[in-house]
């Protein structure tokens, strides 16, 4: 259990589900640009978003993003302590800072009072390739040399009298990341952000990051998650919730449980799984479907599941809520398991 902390209208730690996170890449200056793709990522089922403010003019459009997304704006500030008072003055419903490229540490406290005076929390960010000196030639793993730093920090932070705090703990290595959030963890109960630093990009950087964040998550530890990947910041979030549906964190959309095929297979799996992907991917009604090539694993998965099929020779018997509905030619089954999936989705809708 970690200490409650408010994000604009969104509540992490303190027992509040995982939020999901992301960071729009477009010029944070270019409002339009900015506020589209924010948009897209509200669709996509992110709930906090972050952006990089890198001068007077980004901080000059918060207000205006602001005034056109529906989830809290998160300002990324690094080296200027006046970019952090801007965007906290300006409307920013969290900052990210890492106090030790603020400067002197003069700075790090007016952000700090800045940031109390407007009751706006402070998340102080600590990645492995950004540690003091004196901490890089310490005789410590990387990840307690991660740790060691963000309790030097925090402790800095309560000495002013400053506990509206978030963490993270970041790392571009799976093992160090998952070591440093566990070693923090054992000290402070301040919620921490989740996320493979750098994960890179493609298939690699979502394994990457699910081996790393799901084993984090998995230890109990983790308020927030965002999934870091070089291109759109969508799949990021579409990443981040299979993350959390496949621990049974949390669940949004449709879930399908699908078999990878064998001789025994006799409808065409491939075919049915990837058109209910595509068909009902913007839906955020919870529902997992069951779409299985025979009767061996077949009956059994689409039993635990909202809507099954389980295969036949000739013909399929379709499941709802788990229990068997009826049974169906192979020449029409899309008609039939579509039907059910939209009655699924229809109801106290």
């Amino acid at each position: 259990m970690t200490r409650t902390v408010k994000i604009g209208n969104v509540f992490i730690g303190g027992g509040s589900h995982v939020a999901v996170q992301s960071m729009t890449n477009t010029d944070t200056k270019n409002i339009d640009k900015t506020v589209e793709q924010i948009l897209a990522l509200e669709k996509a089922g992110c709930e906090i978003v972050r952006s990089s403010v890198y001068d007077a003019e980004c901080a000059a459009a918060i207000p205006e993003i602001k005034g056109k997304i529906h989830i809290p704006f998160v300002a990324d500030i690094h080296f200027s302590y006046r970019l952090a008072i801007a965007s906290i003055e300006n409307g920013a419903d969290k900052i990210r800072i890492n106090p030790g490229n603020i400067g002197s540490m003069d700075k790090v406290d007016a952000v700090i009072d800045c940031a109390r005076m407007h009751k706006v929390p402070i998340r102080i960010g600590v990645n492995s390739g950004s540690l003091p000196k004196d901490l890089l030639d310490a005789d410590m793993t990387q990840a307690q040399k991660i740790a060691e730093a963000a309790g030097r920090h925090i402790a800095h932070f309560e000495k002013r009298g400053f506990y509206d705090i978030v963490v993270s703990l970041k790392s571009s290595g799976v093992m160090q990341s998952i070591q440093a959030s566990e070693a923090f963890a054992a000290q402070y109960d301040y919620p921490q952000h989740v996320g493979i630093t750098e994960a890179g990009c493609g298939i690699e950087a979502v394994i990457k990051s699910s081996v790393g964040i799901g084993s984090i998550l998995s230890r109990g530890i983790g308020d927030t998650i965002r999934v870091s990947l070089t291109g759109d910041p969508v799949q990021e979030v579409v990443a981040a919730w299979e993350i959390l549906k496949s621990l049974g964190i949390r669940r949004r959309g449709i879930e399908i449980i699908s078999c990878p095929t064998c001789a025994r297979t006799c409808i065409d799996i491939d075919k049915y799984a990837n058109i209910i992907r595509y068909k009902y991917k913007d839906v955020k009604k919870p529902i997992k479907v069951a779409v299985m090539g025979c009767v061996v694993n077949g009956p059994g998965e689409s039993r635990e599941a909202d809507v099954g099929i389980a295969g036949g020779k000739d013909y399929s018997l379709l499941f709802t809520r788990g229990m068997p509905d009826q049974k169906v030619k192979n020449s029409e089954v899309e008609q039939y398991l579509f039907a059910l999936i939209d009655d699924i989705i229809g109801e106290d809708s």
